[in-house]
């Protein structure tokens, strides 16, 4: 659906929202009352079942990831969420994406297919492997891939695609996967931000080739840092401790193959991720929960567009991300996002401040020391000050960032979509 068509609405909503009770109230900015005059805190993230782990953690000879009683139970427990045969715990979520690039195969001149709103995580990998990131354009209200522009940078070089689920909203993965199955390409999937998450109903992660989570303390669940990168088959799986681990198999032992990185994982966090899984569930339903109501709230105010989640698919908001339509309103967005503001309500301006090849290492080809010696040795001719993604860029013009937590109830789901209705109101053109 167009992003112009999906930013109109009506006003059935107004009993649900509350919406008369401020039509002709001042905005709090002005010295009005705050459509959610006590914004609730999340709660606490670890207790009791973190310290269970950590004493019988503090018990142990040695805190080194192989074989050890922490890891194991970690990687037990992951497997009840993303059910892989192959899975590697390790240091973070672009440590993971880079193991994952590198059990590819991608190698110099390489390209890789994927987002150009995410973090730079997870781009590392590839420009480390001297592969070249290839930013295709986003679908207009899910914030991700656009399989037919992704269809569109198919190249004789291109290996893989790496599928952001952006704010943990399944990317469209049966598309994508017969594009990457027709072009005999891997599917890498970045779930650092879509813990919890399901597409068509199937844990995320599944869909693809390899499937990469981040561990880092702003994510559903946290050891401080780490991650885990899987896969199920065994062309993929059997390089994925090796490619974490300098490339010593410790299974067998022997030389070394190649080079790789040390990536590993420790058993304290290890410890702390085993048990913050016995979480997730409760944080993934709550957030999809309250994504969906504000999603419903917001759908029939004008000039708003939700944020969208396919019917079979559940979304788990690491963050919730509106757009709004400028031209309706007769205020930047800048304004607006004060306003809210001042309401009480959880909201920023935008997610990241330009689409990753904008930023000055893209635009200066300088990756190592300055330079980036595949472009000048021939092996690519991509020159990221010609990239253009158009619909990236009005994303993050136009968006808004509501941090949603489990902490939250209905009651301050509808206290948001309030506010933003109170704002956009008094705003609006005409």
């Amino acid at each position: 659906m167009a992003a112009s068509a999906l930013l109109v609405g009506g006003a059935s909503l107004q009993a649900q929202t509350g919406a008369a009770d401020f039509a002709d109230e001042a905005l709090a900015l002005h010295g009005g009352p705050k459509a959610w005059p006590h914004p609730r805190r999340a709660g606490p993230r670890w207790g009791e079942p973190e310290a269970r782990q950590l004493q019988e953690l503090v018990r142990q000879d040695s805190l080194f990831y192989w074989k050890g009683p922490q890891t194991q139970l970690f990687i037990e427990r992951f497997r009840q969420v993303c059910p892989h045969s192959h899975v590697m715990p390790c240091s973070s979520g672009t440590a993971a994406i880079h193991i994952a690039v590198a059990a590819a195969g991608i190698g110099p001149g390489d390209e890789v297919i994927t987002s150009p709103i995410t973090d730079m995580g997870t781009v590392i990998g590839v420009i480390y492997q001297q592969g070249v990131p290839v930013f295709a354009d986003l679908q207009p209200s899910t914030y991700n891939l656009d399989p037919a522009e992704v269809e569109k940078k198919i190249t004789p070089r291109t290996k893989a695609v790496i599928a952001v689920h952006l704010c943990g909203n399944p990317c469209d993965m049966a598309r994508l996967r017969k594009i990457t199955d027709d072009h005999q390409l891997v599917l890498i999937e970045d779930c650092a931000q879509a813990w919890g998450a399901r597409h068509a109903g199937q844990p995320i992660g599944q869909a693809g080739h390899l499937a990469c989570f981040s561990l880092q303390n702003s994510k559903h669940i946290t050891s401080g840092d780490g991650g885990v990168v899987a896969a199920s088959e065994a062309r993929f799986g059997s390089r994925l401790q090796l490619f974490g681990d300098k490339g010593f198999d410790r299974i067998q032992g022997g030389l070394f193959e190649f080079m790789a990185p040390n990536y590993r994982i420790t058993e304290a966090q290890s410890a702390l991720a085993s048990a913050q899984l016995l979480r997730l569930e409760a944080i993934a339903e709550t957030r999809s929960r309250l994504g969906r109501l504000l999603s419903e709230l917001l759908s029939e105010i004008p000039g708003v567009m939700p944020h969208e989640v396919r019917q079979d698919d559940r979304c788990v908001f690491w963050f919730y991300f509106f757009r709004v339509s400028l031209e309706s309103m007769r205020a930047s967005r800048a304004e607006l996002v004060q306003a809210m503001v001042s309401e009480g309500l959880p909201v920023s301006a935008g997610y990241i401040p330009v689409p990753l090849h904008r930023n000055p290492v893209f635009q200066k080809h300088g990756f190592f020391a300055g330079r980036w010696p595949i472009r000048e040795m021939g092996l690519t001719s991509m020159d990221y000050t010609r990239v253009q993604t158009p619909e990236a860029e009005r994303i993050l013009a136009t968006g808004v960032r509501v941090g949603l937590h489990e902490g939250m109830t209905e009651e301050d789901v509808r206290a948001i979509a309030r506010g933003v209705r109170k704002v956009t109101r008094y705003f609006r053109r005409g």
